[in-house]
């Protein structure tokens, strides 16, 4: 099979794009042949070495996939050969990536594509909205009724997170540039602020139930700030921030901060993310703003692009059929 992979850490001078033999599930197994990848800024952490997690060399990267089932093992229930599935938790602990033309996945961490959605509009938004649920409900312990402000809503995190949150009941006060404040607003946020504005949200002070900063500023003095009484905040990007905690102001207000990794999360949380994402999906409420389709031999240019902040907001799906 054609696939993108690499043969040790390093820069995405290291991606190649070539032959490896076809995977070969095991018993609790499904093979997929996959339809589109995509490329996450956790891909080139995991390429670079910034995240460390077990690989196996050559090891073909990424983690997202929407595919059709080819063959399911006896201990991977309920997959049959023609199914539509998606999966988001591929390319690290020891698990290859999907960035090929068949992709190895474990049956618990694969789910059935809601019947009329678009593969290429689902593959953009599973891992996003996997990492926005987890911080919403999985960390952030959202209920109906709260006040959450998400921080970067325009972004493919912040957008997920802002339907996700006013689904759930919950008031959303959002931050992203003046120019996007339409798009944010359409996603149903209640108030959009002018994030390069500091004082915009100083009227909030005090009344954040819930704050999440998907740009990765984590600015956690401003972010104490404005929270409730037993506020809490939850970090997920960032990898190499660090900020400084206002801790007496934190705990003055029963305050807590948390962390999280989305490869961090269980077999089951994602099942469950996977659950509310597939409802969305279903009923068209959950889209990417903006995709790009290229081969997947354009694996390498990606990377560089995201790590040089060059998509602005859109997803790159890598499709296998491009490069025939």
């Amino acid at each position: 099979m054609r696939a993108a992979f690499i043969e040790d850490l390093g820069t995405p001078d290291a991606i190649r794009y070539g032959e490896l033999p076809d995977p070969l599930p095991g018993p609790t197994d499904v093979l997929v042949r996959v339809t589109a990848t995509t490329v996450n800024p956790v891909d080139t952490f995991v390429r670079s070495g910034l995240y460390r997690t077990p690989l196996g060399f050559p090891f073909v990267i990424s983690r997202d996939l929407v595919g059709t089932v080819v063959e399911a093992g006896p201990g991977a229930a309920g997959f049959r050969p023609g199914d539509r599935v998606w999966s988001n938790s591929l390319g690290h602990a020891g698990r290859q990536g999907p960035a090929a033309e068949l992709a190895v996945v474990p049956g618990d961490r694969l789910y059935r594509l809601p019947e009329g959605a678009d593969p290429h509009e689902a593959v953009a938004v599973v891992h996003p909205a996997a990492t926005a649920y987890l911080g919403l409900f999985t960390h952030g312990d959202l209920r109906a009724g709260e006040t959450v402000l998400v921080a970067g809503a325009a972004g493919n995190v912040g957008s997920a997170m802002t339907v996700m949150a006013v689904e759930a009941g919950a008031r959303v006060i959002a931050t992203a540039r003046a120019e996007d404040a339409e798009y944010v607003r359409s996603l149903g946020a209640h108030e959009v602020l002018d994030y390069r504005d500091p004082a915009a949200a100083e009227a909030h002070a005090g009344r954040i139930d819930l704050h999440l900063d998907t740009s990765g500023r984590n600015d956690l003095a401003a972010a104490v700030a404005l929270l409730a009484p037993r506020g809490r905040i939850v970090l997920l990007a960032g990898a190499r921030t660090e900020p400084v905690l206002p801790a007496g102001a934190l705990y003055m207000k029963d305050g807590s901060v948390r962390g999280f990794v989305i490869s961090g999360a269980t077999a089951a949380e994602l099942a469950e993310a996977a659950a509310a994402i597939n409802r969305l999906l279903a009923a068209g409420t959950l889209r990417p703003r903006s995709v790009e389709r290229l081969p997947l031999s354009a694996a390498a240019d990606v990377h560089r692009r995201i790590e040089q902040g060059g998509l602005h907001g859109r997803r790159a799906l890598l499709l296998p059929s491009l490069d025939a």
